[in-house]
């Protein structure tokens, strides 16, 4: 017999390394001599599409044509520390960095232009760097962020740990199959309050990618040891979701503004992934009304516990 099952979860998660670690980045802005500007920022891109993030927010805060802004992010040796593509702080720490040192920047232009004045072209850009050098204004600038953060006090355990706080809520349906312990996830539906949306395209990715990554988790993702040793170490007998398994995904932003972020932006990465299985979960007890409390839930967990419930 097959049954249907909802279910709910909500979580909040802190942006960046938290709990007192310095969490900085560093990125600059240059006018170069052939009429374009450089954005050197070592923004780690591991397919959250931090690069078109930085890219975004530079363009933006320069008032200047998207083809005439280079983001360089691959050659340390002369780039400076931005920090790791990890704990959600690329957009948000990083982006500051980037928002920073092109402020900067755009403020020198101002004094040879017109504020509101888009740049246009690369003719434009050098008539202005020519007239910045002529009056001696800078045409290189740093940026520079620091996270808000603090250690927990071990006393009476206040303190600001993280700054700021990404939302996230989803809704999980599935079908489970007595017969054979089957459980299928149909779709899931994440809201997530992650600021201002930078990108919309590249935010709903991340949205399927780490539902895909969260149904991975409670269902399937078995590590198999043996005397502390993994036994399942490829992808043939260490099952991971598919294209096949993914079900219909709805994604919805509220989009609160982060006064602290670049143009109201906050983290978005792991938050999306984290409500997903006990969504699952509590889906799963909808439809049998058995609590699993191990993951991943496999088939032989749910025919175990369904023949478990009869017997009592």
């Amino acid at each position: 017999m097959k049954k249907k099952g909802i279910g709910y979860a909500s979580i909040f998660y802190g942006t960046g390394y938290g709990n007192g670690f310095p969490d900085e980045s560093r990125a600059s802005a240059k006018i170069e001599n052939n009429g374009t500007i450089n954005i050197y920022v070592e923004v780690s891109d591991v397919g959250s599409g931090g690069k078109s993030i930085m890219w975004q927010i530079a363009t933006k805060t320069l008032n200047i044509d998207k083809n005439l802004v280079n983001i360089i992010n691959t050659d340390t040796s002369i780039l400076k520390d931005s920090g790791t593509a990890a704990a959600s702080r690329q957009t948000y720490n990083t982006g500051n960095a980037v928002l920073n040192a092109c402020s900067k920047l755009r403020n020198n232009i101002n004094k040879v232009i017109n504020k509101s004045e888009k740049l246009t072209s690369s003719d434009m850009i050098k008539k202005i760097l020519q007239h910045m050098i002529k009056n001696n204004i800078s045409t290189y600038e740093d940026g520079y962020f620091k996270a808000t953060t603090s250690k927990i006090h071990n006393e009476d355990g206040q303190g600001n740990p993280y700054w700021p706080y990404t939302f996230g809520a989803q809704r999980a349906t599935v079908i489970v199959d007595t017969e054979t312990g089957k459980i299928d996830v149909l779709e899931i539906v994440a809201i997530n309050d992650a600021g201002k949306i930078i990108n919309p395209t590249l935010a709903e990715g991340q949205v399927e990618g780490g539902c895909l990554m969260g149904i991975g988790y409670a269902l399937m993702e078995e590590i198999d040891l043996n005397k502390g040793k993994i036994k399942n170490t490829n992808f043939s007998n260490y099952i991971i979701p598919t294209s096949m398994d993914m079900p219909n995904i709805q994604s919805y932003f509220v989009e609160e503004n982060e006064y602290t972020g670049p143009f109201g932006a906050k983290g978005l990465g792991e938050p999306v992934m984290l409500p997903t299985a006990p969504a699952i979960l509590n889906a799963i007890y909808d439809a049998i009304g058995i609590r699993f409390y191990e993951l991943p839930v496999t088939c032989e967990k749910v025919l175990a516990a369904l023949k478990y419930k009869k017997m009592i």
